[in-house]
């Protein structure tokens, strides 16, 4: 028999006793760190600028009220039954509306496919186009979400480094060249262009053409997945990568952001041949979306002013975005973070003799949670990196949060600069109890 491995074991007692009947891409399946997080951020004492949630109380109930009583009374039947694997074409109709924001024209309802989400879409995509040990390109960090999917399917995940503009044109182009002289089959590149997962940083126009003519030129699809794109600060972001090309690129999106994450819908725009694959991809794994979540979400967006919404927020986001700013600047002033024109997220950059997922279990300590940055890796890196979200907490409890945060992290520093080490908590430490065991 295969060797247990040491982590299904506790006291010589195995247990999963199913551990050597799994698929050996099971071992792909491991728990995020944004996930785990959610057993010690959810605790109301504690300020959470870990998670990206969205603040859905700034979406007026009445809206989602009316929403599904219009669906319930108008299409009542048709929503509690089964659907197709494409979506309804009703939905897919709005959804060309919402993509028109993002610069894309021309784009048939024929051609979208309505997912239980985005990360539906990434995991469809995967599935489609990853043979163990392909390869897939994306941003250095990148969302965990995707890293997790793409582990699952044993892909060879390979980051390209980004600067300021975005991806990084001639860090690009090597990694391709590096992976194909290895005799490795390059899928696809997966980039969130806009107000990037984790960095917040967004792609230039200028850039978005260079990605795009070289991807071309190397026969490398371009995965574009855009969650936050209309959540844009003050300016809307360049248009998608979509709009320049039609067959070169599968564009993602998403109600999660702009409406809730509770109706779990999401779309992809694809070329004709791998749109029939993804309809087949879902029939097989899903049978079809939930038509009673696309009802609604069709009602919601034909019978109130959805863009009116989405400006608001915008503007609520813009407002935490300022706050975390400043309170960064006042408490933090010694670091350095990026400056999001948009979605959810800054990123830290702290000294190298701190390691963000050892100090986790002292700023729970503290009362303050965030993301280590080695979640957005898939090599390891990221030790000395955080992301910071602001999406959910109000401002003065953004302050707060950070403030604590600034006390943990001056605290480590004289610590490590006094006695030259890192303060790890004691054993018998019992106050991160309901903390997940990888946080501890």
């Amino acid at each position: 028999m295969p060797a247990q491995d040491p982590a299904t074991q506790r006291g010589g007692r195995t247990l999963d006793p199913w551990y050597d009947n799994y698929a050996r891409r099971t071992s792909g399946l491991t728990v995020s760190e944004v996930r785990a997080l959610f057993a010690v951020a959810s605790r109301p004492e504690v300020v959470s600028l870990a998670g990206g949630s969205p603040f859905v109380s700034a979406l007026p109930e009445e809206l989602v009220r009316g929403a599904f009583d219009r669906m319930m009374r108008e299409h009542g039947a048709d929503a509690l039954q089964y659907g197709g694997g494409q979506g309804i074409p009703q939905l897919r109709e709005r959804i060309l509306e919402l993509m028109a924001l993002a610069g894309i024209s021309g784009a048939s309802a024929d051609d979208v496919v309505t997912t239980t989400g985005s990360q539906h879409a990434i995991d469809l995509v995967t599935k489609l186009f990853i043979n163990p040990g392909d390869v897939i390109l994306l941003e250095t960090p990148s969302y965990v979400g995707a890293l997790g999917t793409f582990k699952s399917y044993e892909a060879d995940v390979r980051h390209v480094d980004m600067d300021e503009e975005g991806l990084n044109l001639e860090a690009l182009e090597e990694a391709i060249r590096r992976a194909r002289a290895e005799g490795k089959a390059v899928k696809f590149l997966y980039t969130i262009p806009n107000y990037n997962n984790p960095t917040g940083v967004t792609m230039s126009a200028a850039r978005r053409r260079e990605v795009l003519d070289l991807c071309i030129r190397e026969g490398v699809l371009i995965v574009e997945d855009d969650p936050y794109g209309l959540l844009y600060f003050d300016e809307p972001s360049p248009k998608a990568i979509r709009s320049l090309d039609e067959e070169h690129v599968l564009y993602l999106g998403s109600f999660s952001k702009i409406l809730s994450p509770g109706v779990r819908v999401g779309f992809v725009l694809a070329p004709h041949g791998i749109r029939e694959k993804l309809i087949l991809a879902v029939e097989s794994s899903i049978l079809s979306p939930s038509t009673l979540n696309q009802w609604l979400v069709t009602e919601y967006l034909e019978g109130s002013d959805w863009q009116a919404q989405i400006d608001t927020f915008r503007h609520t986001y813009r407002e935490r975005r300022d706050a975390m700013m400043a309170a960064l600047e006042e408490h933090l002033p010694q670091l350095s973070w990026t400056v999001p024109k948009g979605g959810f997220f800054t990123w830290v950059q702290l000294p190298e003799t701190l390691d963000s997922k050892q100090m986790l279990p002292l700023a729970t300590k503290e009362l303050v949670a965030y993301t280590p940055g080695t979640g957005f890796y898939a090599d390891g890196r990221g030790h000395d990196k955080i992301r910071l979200s602001f999406s959910l907490p109000a401002p003065e409890r953004i302050r707060l949060g950070v403030r604590r945060l600034a006390n943990v992290i001056n605290d480590e520093l004289e610590m490590i600069e006094t006695f030259g080490g890192f303060q790890k908590p004691a054993e018998d430490d019992n106050r991160f109890a309901s903390a997940p065991p990888d946080l501890v």
